[in-house]
């Protein structure tokens, strides 16, 4: 058994990582220091300054580990991964773990392509952005594919060259056709330089390069290639106009502010590029009710750049914080060469940040009345529904449950769990069918609702002879929700009346085209309006329980394609299949890609990835 007192005396005087865990070897907390030793024991001394939240913390740590670095750099970089990771309760949070677009060159090819991706590789390619949403990066491509005839196929043309004919693109003069030898690298690769200039910002010297060309054109009187530089001057100078200056000595910079409401902080980023703006973003952050402005920033930026493929020269913030300098010092290091932070008091940077901050400002503003509305609607909605079906309290904790499998291959059930008509993910639990074999819906859903409801009688009599702390199974709910009709309700009755156990259960009843259509309780239908809010909440309530279920399924499916594939190749272990599917994405990337492509993977080598190439080309040759 774990004993804190203990631990506490072996803890190193070196800086590194404490990982705090709860009863369920749940981790509840991820903090870096510079003196394990100094830092971790702080939490346990008795001391009145503490906030509250982190007394509710301390009281929940069960036991801790830690991770010796080397340097506080190390340590900061390590406690962003985990944090990233274990989303853990105590520490501040992204609302969303939004997965931004980017652009891709791909360098590593011979002849490269731009690509839109979601994550960025260790593959020797040229990454830009993040960009703000879809459509700014669609329109950049667009501008690109517009000015230069580059490919946008995924022929390998080093094993490709000449085999396929050239596609529709080179006829209607939208690609130069490198697959039949058209263009040489060295003009293709002017090409490419062209683009990654344009995409670092610099516009204004493309357009010195291409008027440049224009006049050599016309002075060789090939008309034809000067009409099409002129055309190609006025798509930049068009783009020109759009772009906002807001900065005199054109430097890359990130601009950070910050609005703090009653719940939640919103944090405004702005992108500026060469001194103009190319986009901004927000966040609703979580977890921040007794954190200092300077420990959300903090947190906000380890979070944010962890995973940036880009750092500016230079990021505005608007207050101090203790580890800014290692911050500094860890960006500088991404980024390959100084980084700056700065906190502005005076002049046009500062005014920069104020400007930031008072966007930030109104999307809080915006966001606290969406919520607003949507908790008001939500209440509305769960009265409605217990008017509905009669019950005498309003069902404020409704569980729904669902089953996913594919002609009864890996059955599993879901349980999702709405409190005041908002989703409370922390209580979703998801079971893996045991008991059950084949395509048996009615069999399945039994096995899952028993589980649930039997392990949360055992956790109430473990409660009421104070060996354990509370735990979600033992909170029952006010409404079950089947997701099926008459034949589901009827099962999830028949377990609650063996455990003994009296709570409602409502069904959803389904019209010809599978489409919810109302709600079936004690035998009877009920009609829903599809504008009603009930209808709405229920809609909500059931998408939910499908999505749960069915992502549970799929990550089953992948695991087993996953060990079934790769452990069949030779010399690849555990190590290397997590760096390959961490690297590629998905056992389908690992297939598509090129040996050099698998080569540049942590811990591989050119002789592994050949087998790995070679033994997905020869499986699918059969």
């Amino acid at each position: 058994m774990f004993n804190i007192e203990e631990e506490l005396k072996k803890l190193p005087d070196k800086p590194g990582v404490y990982i705090m865990k709860d009863s369920k070897n749940q981790v509840i907390y991820v903090g870096k220091a510079i003196s394990l030793k100094k830092r971790v024991r702080q939490y346990f001394q008795a001391s009145s300054s503490k906030s509250a939240k982190v007394k509710s913390m301390v009281q929940n740590i069960e036991e801790f580990e830690y991770i010796i670095t080397d340097t506080e750099i190390e340590a900061l970089i390590l406690e962003a991964n985990l944090i990233k990771k274990h989303k853990p309760k105590y520490n501040v949070l992204l609302r969303d773990d939004k997965h931004f677009p980017y652009i891709k060159v791909t360098t590593n090819e011979k002849f490269p392509r731009v690509l839109k991706v979601r994550s960025v590789r260790k593959d020797n390619a040229k990454y830009y952005g993040p960009y703000i949403s879809n459509y700014a990066v669609n329109n950049t491509l667009n501008i690109i594919n517009n000015l230069y005839p580059i490919r946008i196929c995924k022929l390998n043309l080093d094993k490709d060259l000449n085999k396929t004919r050239p596609c529709l693109n080179y006829h209607i003069g939208r690609c130069l056709a490198p697959c039949q030898g058209n263009v040489n690298k060295d003009e293709y690769k002017g090409m490419i330089d062209e683009i990654i200039m344009f995409l670092n910002g610099k516009e204004d010297k493309l357009v010195d390069i291409i008027e440049n060309k224009m006049k050599e054109a016309s002075k060789n009187l090939d008309f034809e290639s000067a009409a099409k530089y002129r055309d190609q001057i006025n798509s930049l100078n068009h783009i020109l106009e759009k772009q906002k200056v807001i900065s005199t000595n054109l430097t890359d910079q990130d601009i950070i502010g910050m609005a703090r409401g009653n719940d939640e902080v919103c944090i405004q980023i702005f992108f500026v590029r060469a001194g103009k703006i190319m986009g901004r973003e927000h966040f609703i952050l979580t977890g921040t009710d007794d954190k200092s402005i300077g420990e959300i920033l903090s947190s906000f930026i380890k979070q944010f750049y962890l995973g940036a493929a880009y750092v500016p020269k230079e990021i505005l913030v608007e207050d101090e914080f203790e580890d800014l300098d290692t911050i500094a010092k860890w960006l500088s290091e991404k980024r390959g060469s100084k980084v700056i932070m700065k906190i502005p008091k005076r002049g046009e940077k500062n005014k920069l940040v104020d400007m930031v901050k008072m966007n930030a400002r109104q999307a809080l503003e915006q966001y606290s009345d969406r919520l607003k509305n949507k908790i008001k609607n939500s209440i509305e909605a769960i009265k409605e529904l217990g008017k509905l079906l009669g019950l005498e309290e309003e069902p404020k904790r409704i569980e729904a449950f669902d089953i996913s499998n594919i002609q009864g291959v890996d059955s599993v059930g879901s349980m999702v769990v709405f409190e005041n008509g908002l989703p409370k993910k922390s209580d979703y639990r998801k079971f893996r069918v045991k008991s059950i074999v084949g395509a048996n819906d009615y069999g399945s859903m039994e096995e899952i609702v028993y589980r649930r409801f039997n392990r949360g009688l055992e956790e109430k009599k473990l409660l009421n002879e104070n060996k354990i702390r509370i735990e979600s199974f033992s909170v029952f709910p006010d409404l079950i929700m089947m997701d099926g009709g008459k034949g589901q309700v009827n099962i999830a009755k028949k377990v609650l009346n063996e455990l003994n156990i009296e709570i409602p259960v409502c069904g959803l009843v389904k019209d010809d085209f599978h489409r919810t259509r109302g709600i079936i309780y004690e035998g009877k239908e009920i009609n829903i309006s599809a504008n009603d809010k009930t209808f709405k909440l229920i809609t909500r309530i059931q998408d939910e329980a499908h999505r749960f279920a069915i992502s549970y399924h799929r990550s089953l499916r992948d695991k087993t394609m996953f060990k079934s594939v790769l452990d069949d190749i030779k010399g690849i272990g555990d190590k290397r299949k997590k760096a390959l599917l961490k690297s590629m994405g998905s056992v389908e990337d690992i297939k598509k890609a090129s040996i050099q492509e698998l080569a540049s993977v942590d811990g591989m080598n050119k002789s592994i990835a050949e087998k790995v190439y070679n033994f997905f080309h020869q499986e699918n040759r059969r």
